[in-house]
């Protein structure tokens, strides 16, 4: 890695006009948490000297310790090494002063990969498919929102050209695009300088709301970097053209939700995609991995969906399955096996909201996919439409059924590592408790003399 940090360090001599550095790790959450540092401390950050707590990966979304937390109080909230993970410097031009990210993850003392890092987890699994000679080729589709910052509650933006107050659905349509281009051209220049592989972009179907293809690559642990990076690319250019970015599951209880599906197939040694037999259906072991999916869908859901409001995203005739099922061409369904040629036959994953941590979402989709492939699992048959009238598995309904899904999911055992499933669902259950404590404007107004 030499050669690598010399070339970020004489990138860095090369633009004076950059003082100070963000290093980050990605919490359980999703959450960039560092520090920022002088620039002069590169090569240190770089060569893996700079320390962090470990409880910083499992703080909860309001940034607070967990209470309990062993990575907190038993070891006396001990750091750990951070390690840089490869990933060229990133520059970021939507602050106050130019700056650049460098994005790390954590290692013990002794420089072992620390497994509760939700990076680490990923990387884990695509070291068992690379055991077999596989390598999963990834590309992601993330879903948001424009909205009015200066709003308590979310409305439309306002168009810069119209100058109108966007108030109504607008699928596909190119005039909307068009009023936001000065933003798109720079989520996609910004996209550009981080190497940030973005394909088509379209408005959505909801107000304000747009979504964004990344290509597909054929590194599942770049596409997590890339979906993490995009989120908080496309926050800062929100930001700088006076709009807020929400990537929330749900932020409107009657309009759509937003998404973060995820394709993927998986190439051997020759780079044949083993989901392709020549046929329309896919080969048997693509259907095998489908079987694996299925299987550890319910006991994933929370990585899923991960926050409370999450769940009103999972809601029947609303593009985001409830069911465990599959189908062909079928977009009601949580798992799609889209048409044509069959060179590119792929499986789409439609569970996930786009408030999930990518990293623990390609980590759950590729180890369950990985996991029925190995046990030659069967998905049974496909489902057309909604599968009315059939008896299908169901997604937990809430985030309470969620966390204890996933505390007690053997499959889930068998993809992720103990120290990040207990602070996984210790972050979780605070987090539920919170908002338990919480009564809503909406529930006083109901219930204050009513009841």
């Amino acid at each position: 890695m030499g050669d690598a940090i010399a070339d970020v360090l004489n990138w860095l001599d090369s633009r004076s006009d950059i003082q100070s550095l963000r290093a980050a790790v990605c919490d359980l959450n999703g959450i960039m948490r560092g520090k920022r540092i002088p620039v002069e401390q590169a090569r240190k950050a770089l060569e893996g000297k700079l320390r962090m707590p470990f409880s910083l990966i499992g703080l909860d979304i309001w940034g607070e310790d967990i209470e309990g937390n062993a990575q907190v109080f038993s070891t006396g909230d001990a750091d750990g090494l951070c390690h840089w993970t490869g990933r060229g410097i990133l520059p970021v031009n939507w602050t106050a002063h130019p700056t650049a990210l460098l994005p790390l993850w954590l290692a013990d003392e002794v420089g072992a990969p620390y497994l509760g890092d939700p990076r680490r987890a990923l990387a884990r699994i695509l070291d068992r498919y690379a055991a077999l000679g596989l390598t999963p080729v990834a590309a992601t589709e993330l879903e948001f929102y424009l909205v009015d910052p200066t709003s308590q509650r979310p409305v439309g933006p306002v168009s810069p050209v119209t100058g109108r107050r966007l108030d109504s659905d607008a699928a596909l349509s190119i005039d909307e695009i068009d009023d936001f281009e000065a933003f798109v051209h720079d989520v996609y220049e910004a996209c550009r300088m981080q190497g940030i592989p973005v394909d088509t972009a379209i408005a959505e179907n909801g107000v304000g709301q747009f979504e964004i293809n990344l290509n597909h690559v054929p590194d599942a642990l770049r596409a997590a970097d890339d979906a993490v990076l995009f989120k908080r690319t496309v926050k800062g250019i929100a930001r700088k053209h006076g709009f807020a970015a929400c990537f929330m599951a749900k932020p409107y209880g009657e309009r759509a939700g937003n998404g973060f599906h995820v394709h993927f197939s998986v190439v051997d040694k020759q780079g044949r995609n083993i989901f392709d037999d020549g046929s329309d259906q896919g080969s048997e072991t693509m259907r095998h991995a489908v079987g694996g999916l299925l299987a550890a869908m319910a006991e994933s859901t929370l990585v899923f969906a991960p926050h409370f409001n999450s769940y009103r995203r999972l809601r029947p005739r609303s593009y985001a399955p409830t069911a465990v099922a599959w189908g062909y061409e079928n977009r009601m369904v949580a798992i799609r096996i889209p048409g044509g040629p069959s060179a590119a036959r792929r499986i789409e994953h439609r569970v996930s909201g786009a408030d999930a941590n990518p990293y623990l979402v390609l980590a759950a989709i590729l180890g369950a996919a990985l996991m029925g492939i190995e046990k030659q699992l069967s998905p049974g048959e496909p489902t057309g439409g909604e599968g009315q009238g059939l008896t299908l598995a169901k997604l937990p309904p809430d985030w309470a059924s969620a966390i204890a899904a996933f505390e007690t999911g053997p499959r889930v055992a068998e993809i992720f590592p103990a120290v990040l499933r207990d602070a996984f669902i210790a972050c979780k259950r605070q987090e539920l408790n919170t908002f338990a404590l919480n009564v809503s404007d909406f529930e006083i107004e109901t219930y204050l003399e009513s009841v």
